[in-house]
């Protein structure tokens, strides 16, 4: 805690990995999420002075001086601009962080440089090397005012999808002034239940908005925990998704693009997991993870046992998952090494997509929480079917995108095989994705009849 910024950060990320690292790691990590020390506001005021040319007198109207959240790299107080009058969410980083964030990461890399070379079976390079690509993204706000911008712009032809984004007004290195919206954290179910949320309904469009960034625009928010991910009541008549909620989506410093090809490869690895194809399952996992580990690497992108992957279980089984990577450690010793062997050869962008699913599973496991255990089971098995929806998607936009570039010159008789093609592709997706539709929708219907008469 001492040290600050990028020791807090790098602890932050190893807390996150649930599905991947022991229990005992996590948790031990875990009280950084929210045990940042706030700077003063005289520091506040020096950073912004030295950063926008302005002091917060000559920039705002009004400030609170007490923060409203306070992370790692930064902190955010409530402000009324002087110049129009707008409440906004002014986010300035801590006055220190940037000047030894040089020094921190390079400390960092040489201990565990010399730990490896001490301990050649210590293969956590990847969490230095993950430090290097991804601090000095986070640490320069105005990617922060780029990112948001450009989810707002691929989210715009989706009406239906209940994505909120704060308008960002200006953004310097270290000072970064947006919208201020008011909400509560999306696991709050005490705040859902007063304003009438349906937790169901924040979890699958939560999950909605994910699989859009993953599998169709292939530009992902890499840092979705709770306080990243805020509900603001509304009044579904005046929205045009139809919900009663928006998902305010803050934080938007740590992104990957991903490329449209690595996107093809993860979703038939997920869609070979869905149909518990071994075969396929061991080959894309080849394909994506570089080593042969392919029952391990599916536990860990899934979260759950080989055995419910095998048996052609995952998007079809209501029974509660059994996983544990603690008792798996416990039953094989050796699998810690297994681990650390696939998360030093993955390629890095895969890395903080596994942290990107811990971080959604959790969210998902509070916001049933409260809800019988037939109903908690289905929601996971919503969740499977939903990426199955967007893996399919995926899949069918690359392939036929396939078929259309396989040729440039074509004749009558080439240009009607195409025409087949694609229309074999497309009929293909349709009858799996009504498959899943229908599958989905009775699953619906006997949550509602457990809750009837539960």
């Amino acid at each position: 805690m001492k040290n600050g910024g990028v020791y807090i950060k790098l602890g932050q990320h190893i807390s996150a990995m649930q599905y991947v690292l022991p229990m005992e790691w996590c948790l031990t990590m875990q009280s950084l999420q929210d045990q940042n020390t706030a700077s003063s506001l005289e520091d506040v005021d020096r950073v912004i002075r030295a950063d926008v040319g302005r002091s917060i007198d000559d920039l705002f109207q009004a400030f609170d001086p007490t923060p409203i959240g306070v992370a790692s790299l930064a902190q955010v107080h409530r402000a009324v601009l002087r110049d129009t009058g707008e409440e906004v969410a002014v986010k300035v980083q801590h006055p220190m962080v940037r000047k030894y964030s040089d020094i921190d990461i390079a400390t960092v890399s040489v201990m565990f440089e010399f730990i490896h070379s001490v301990f050649p079976e210590f293969k956590f390079m990847w969490l230095s090397a993950e430090m290097k690509t991804s601090l000095p993204q986070e640490l320069d706000f105005r990617n922060d005012k780029t990112n948001a911008e450009k989810v707002v712009w691929e989210f715009a032809k989706y009406p239906d999808i209940p994505l909120a984004v704060p308008k960002m007004i200006q953004a310097s290195e270290r000072v970064l002034i947006m919208e201020y919206v008011s909400g509560r954290r999306c696991d709050d179910l005490a705040f859902l239940r007063k304003h009438d949320i349906d937790p169901e309904a924040v979890s699958r469009e939560i999950g909605r908005i994910f699989a859009e960034m993953t599998f169709v625009h292939g530009f992902l928010h890499c840092d979705p925990h709770p306080g990243n991910l805020f509900v603001r009541p509304r009044d579904k008549r005046t929205t045009a998704h139809g919900y009663n909620f928006d998902l305010v989506l803050l934080d938007h410093g740590l992104y990957r693009q991903l490329s449209p090809r690595f996107r093809y490869e993860y979703a038939e690895m997920w869609h070979a997991l869905m149909k518990g194809n071994r075969d396929q399952i061991k080959y894309w996992s080849r394909k994506i993870s570089g080593t042969d580990l392919y029952q391990l690497f599916s536990t860990i992108l899934t979260g759950q046992h080989w055995k419910v992957i095998e048996s052609k279980s995952l998007s079809q089984t209501t029974s509660a998952a059994q996983f544990s990577m603690d008792a798996l450690m416990e039953a094989q010793p050796e699998i810690l090494r297994q681990i650390t062997e696939i998360l030093a050869s993955v390629p890095p962008v895969l890395l903080l997509i596994l942290k990107t699913n811990d971080l959604l599973r959790m969210i998902d496991t509070s916001l049933f929480a409260d809800q019988p255990p037939i109903v908690q089971r289905h929601a996971q098995l919503q969740s499977w079917l939903r990426i199955s929806h967007y893996c399919l998607v995926a899949i069918r936009d690359i392939r036929a995108s396939d078929i259309v570039h396989s040729s440039s010159r074509l004749g009558v008789i080439q240009a009607t095989k195409r025409i087949i093609r694609l229309a074999l592709n497309r009929l293909d997706f349709l009858y799996m994705d009504t498959m899943l539709w229908m599958y989905s929708v009775l699953i619906k219907m006997r949550d509602r009849l457990t809750r009837l008469y539960a």
